[in-house]
């Protein structure tokens, strides 16, 4: 039996008591401890200490209680064929910005499988699907940095033919994130402080939730059309748009925290800002791309190749496989 993350975890001691083979899989995890990760662990202990195994993405978000006979470690893994990141033509990349109001249409007929545009924030006109984007997608919440990714862009990228697109969910689409709304409005109040010519070159999308894979076909589509894609995290579990941007070619700077710098090779599949909260190291690192398309490919090439080898559903399956073998052993 497979339970996932502290939400579900009071089924595991029942479980085990009626006999079951458990494993606790936690996919959260931080790279330090404080006060407040400890009171964490010391809540979660007596609900997950008894399972067989336990399963982390990353050997150091386990807590020093883990027996480490019990410990394994197994990174997530993207599907390829999902929605999200199966391979699209250039027309329905640009086919499907449009309709959700990304891009400016450009001779391009709106794809009809989008249904509800999102709600975007911008001043003036949508970009020219021909104009560089830097994009960001992710949930509206403090550890993402949105508001860290937007002052970064103003700050330290000087080239003004480009535009950042931060993307997030609709809101109210997110059951268990409470705090999404309140980010949406900070992010939304500081684009508004900023002078108008620097508005029209930032973009804050909100893209609906009802329909899953209709969202699912928008996010892969715009982080195919993406020049650079973003993922500023101050912490992270694993981060899997940085997996999925990857997979679709994309070069990728991102924060170095958690389950990202398991992923980014620094200067070989994307770059890396070793400290999040660096904004003038993180805007250069994207002007150095910006400037360097050979060296953007490159990185977006070595990506793909990176993901495929270590970070698709036939290596995660084989990995779990083993583990379930080596408990039934055990019995």
């Amino acid at each position: 039996m497979l339970v996932h993350d502290p939400q579900p975890a009071g089924l595991v001691a029942p479980l085990v008591e009626l006999g079951a083979r458990v494993v606790w899989r936690c996919h959260v995890g931080y790279d330090g401890s404080n006060e407040w990760t400890d009171r964490a662990w010391e809540f979660v202990r007596p609900y997950v200490e008894v399972a067989h195994a336990h399963v982390f993405s990353r050997t150091v978000f386990a807590p020093s209680w883990i027996d480490r006979g019990s410990l394994h470690v197994i990174p997530p893994s993207i599907d390829p064929f999902a929605p999200k990141n199966r391979d699209l033509t250039m027309y329905e990349v640009l086919a499907l910005i449009t309709a959700a109001g990304l891009v400016a249409p450009d001779g391009i007929a709106p794809d009809d499988r989008v249904r509800s545009p999102a709600q975007v924030v911008r001043e003036g006109a949508p970009a020219d699907p021909k104009t560089p984007l830097v994009v960001q997608v992710s949930r509206w919440d403090r550890i993402k940095d949105m508001g860290g990714v937007l002052e970064g862009f103003v700050r330290y990228v000087g080239v003004e033919d480009v535009r950042l697109a931060l993307v997030g969910p609709s809101v109210s689409g997110v059951s268990d994130d409470p705090e999404g709304q309140q980010l949406w409005d900070e992010t939304a109040a500081a684009w508004r402080a900023l002078g108008r010519d620097l508005r029209a070159r930032i973009d804050l999308a909100a893209v609906p939730m009802e329909d899953p894979i209709e969202n699912a076909l928008v996010i892969n589509a715009l982080q195919r059309h993406a020049s650079i894609v973003v993922q500023k995290s101050l912490a992270e579990g694993f981060g899997l748009t940085v997996a999925e941007a990857m997979w679709k070619g994309r070069p990728v700077v991102a924060s170095a925290v958690g389950g990202i710098v398991d992923q980014i090779v620094d200067g070989e599949t994307g770059v890396l800002v070793h400290d999040p909260r660096d904004l003038e190291s993180f805007g250069a690192a994207i002007e150095r791309l910006l400037h360097d398309p050979l060296e953007a490919e490159r990185l977006g090439r070595n990506a793909r190749s990176h993901v495929e080898r270590h970070f698709l559903g036939d290596r995660h399956l084989l990995e779990y496989g083993a583990l379930i073998t080596e408990l039934l052993a055990g019995e």
